[in-house]
């Protein structure tokens, strides 16, 4: 492999040779959810509900519509994530008191409680998925990836919208 080729260029899907930074991205992505999902499954967590904790630790308790716009998903999913969170304990849905209308979300103490676990949880990943690079490639590896985050921005749109919250 040069410096020029990313990792596992030699097992590309021949419809996928044009894009070879784009299949790596997408299995690294693969193997990562995989790896986070059984780090979580040990708290009672599937991927993608470490994130709406991380929302409502950071920012307090959010009307489901504003999760719904932070997170960039489908109403459905954050229903369906929502209701799977209120039937473990781990968040509380009621009327906002401002907006009848409106349905407010907050983490309950168990839910909080969980913060602990999700910060060893990505830590431990982030250390077994750097392992091996110094603290420069680290940085390095890091500002690429943020390139790449602004250059897919601006193609995915309004979805692509990231801030430190949402993604």
């Amino acid at each position: 492999m040069t410096a020029v080729e990313p990792a596992c260029t030699e097992q590309l899907p021949s419809a996928a040779r044009g894009g070879p930074v784009g299949m790596t991205l997408a299995r690294v992505s693969r193997a990562h959810r995989i790896a986070m999902g059984r780090r979580l499954r040990e708290l009672g967590l599937y991927p993608g509900q470490e994130l709406m904790m991380m929302r409502l630790w950071d920012g307090g308790a959010a009307r489901q519509s504003e999760l719904i716009q932070s997170l960039g998903l489908d109403p459905s999913t954050v229903t369906k994530m929502l209701q799977r969170l209120e039937q473990c304990g781990h968040v509380r849905r009621s009327p906002d008191p401002a907006d009848r209308r409106a349905v407010l979300v907050e983490a309950t103490e168990e839910g909080k409680a969980l913060r602990a676990g999700v910060e060893n949880a990505w830590s431990d990943l982030e250390a077994a998925s750097l392992a091996g690079l110094d603290p420069a490639e680290r940085a390095e590896l890091a500002r690429l990836l943020g390139v790449l985050a602004e250059n897919l921005r601006a193609e995915a749109g309004d979805a692509g919208d990231c801030s430190p919250v949402n993604c």
